[in-house]
């Protein structure tokens, strides 16, 4: 069990910059892979990065935040980061954090998100 709590967001001007930062709890989140998704008002949630179990593995990010975001974990802190630079009020959506306990499959836990509001 994974118990997973965002933070870092809140209201940006566009071209600025925020960081968001996952925390879990557990012995074992070095085992799980993460990921950061986003859902904005009246829309679908989506997909916006992920990173294997460790720092250097896989990256993978949607094409809309390549080159403008940088997901990174510290295992050591059972954390996972999700920088945004260049932010644009399109990126306006609450942000999640998600955990899945084997590389292939549905994410198993998720936290409770947080607001990212970027004003034009």
């Amino acid at each position: 069990q994974v118990q997973l709590a965002e933070s870092g967001g809140g209201l940006v001007q566009a071209g600025g910059s925020l960081r968001l930062s996952c925390g879990a709890s557990g012995r074992t989140f070095s085992s799980y892979a993460m990921g950061w998704f986003r859902q904005a008002p009246g829309k679908e949630r989506e997909f916006v990065a992920a990173i294997t179990t460790w720092s250097g593995g896989n990256i993978n990010y949607a094409d809309s935040v390549k080159g403008r975001f940088t997901i990174s974990r510290d295992n050591a802190k059972n954390t996972v980061y999700l920088q945004m630079n260049s932010l644009k009020p399109e990126d306006t959506a609450v942000y999640y954090c998600a955990a899945k306990s084997k590389s292939v499959g549905p994410y198993e836990y998720w936290g409770q998100g947080t607001q990212v509001t970027v004003s034009a």
